[in-house]
């Protein structure tokens, strides 16, 4: 080889700590993630895809191209897509959906609410809200005259574009009741194909948005009754959780009820809720 060949550098090259701090700081200030060291090496193993999409051979010039070349203007979506955690599953926590089904929505419906807003504020990639709408279209079928639309929200630009697809791997829908599965999910034809889709009139009734929690308004319309914001203030801290949920009431009709993640609490902050189950709040 000669003297003067170069060696092109390593993908493999890890982040340093001043990068680091730098990325921790710009994920927490726009997205309200916590970014603790002990997250370096994940972080690292979530980029190097980036760095591929980027053309980057280092973190060094990737981050350089974010924070001195103006690439975050670009490069933001794709970043956050990276490092946010999308666990989700249908009928996840299923106590939550039989509160809804057997007190939340009666107490609605007898107060005298016919058209039923609902919001799944972390929807990930689908499994909530569309097994919030299983639920409600359940309810619906008894209850004469009611009506129900759903608004699915969330951070990631590529957990929405699967949700609005409606397509999962046969496996992921085991949750759900036998007889609820055969009426709202259908199988692939090819029987070869190990995948279901939502039915279409479960899909028409949900409606999919990009949302960032750290937004200083949600601008989700008229008030809504059911607002999930299940497992992910678990990834902010006290003063981001106070806005969040203060935001969310803001939200929420009077009378609304508030699902959390069974692993959360709202104790400490001053909100016009009530609990009426473990998890479960309602808006005074």
């Amino acid at each position: 080889m000669s003297s003067s060949a170069r060696i092109a550098p390593s993908t493999h090259d890890g982040i340093s700590k001043r990068n680091f701090d730098r990325l921790a700081k710009f994920i927490y200030e726009y997205s309200g993630i916590k970014m603790p060291s002990t997250k370096l090496t994940m972080l690292e193993g979530r980029l190097r895809r980036r760095l591929r999409a980027t053309g980057k051979s280092t973190f060094e010039s990737y981050c350089d191209y974010l924070f001195k070349e103006g690439g975050l203007e670009h490069e933001t979506i794709y970043l956050i897509d990276a490092v946010t955690t999308n666990k989700t599953d249908f009928f996840r926590e299923p106590n939550h959906f039989t509160y809804m089904s057997k007190y939340a929505l009666p107490d609605l419906a007898q107060r005298g609410v016919r058209s039923v807003r609902a919001w799944s504020s972390a929807c990930s990639t689908g499994a909530e809200p569309y097994t919030m709408a299983i639920v409600l279209e359940e309810f619906a079928a008894q209850w004469s005259g009611i009506n129900y639309s759903i608004l699915a929200t969330d951070l990631s630009t590529e957990v929405l574009s699967s949700a609005q697809r409606g397509i999962y791997p046969i496996e992921l829908v085991e949750p759900v009741p036998p007889d609820l599965r055969q009426r709202y999910i259908m199988r692939a034809l090819a029987k070869d194909r190990r995948e279901v889709r939502i039915a279409p009139r479960l899909r028409s009734k949900v409606a999919f948005a990009r949302m960032n929690l750290m937004d200083e308004k949600y601008g989700i319309g008229d008030p809504v009754h059911l607002i999930f914001c299940r497992n992910v203030m678990i990834y902010f801290d006290k003063e981001t959780q106070a806005g969040v949920l203060a935001r969310l009431c803001e939200c929420l009709a009077p009378g609304g009820y508030l699902f959390i993640g069974h692993s959360e609490s709202v104790a400490g902050f001053n909100l016009p809720l009530k609990t009426v189950a473990n998890t479960v709040f309602q808006k005074a």
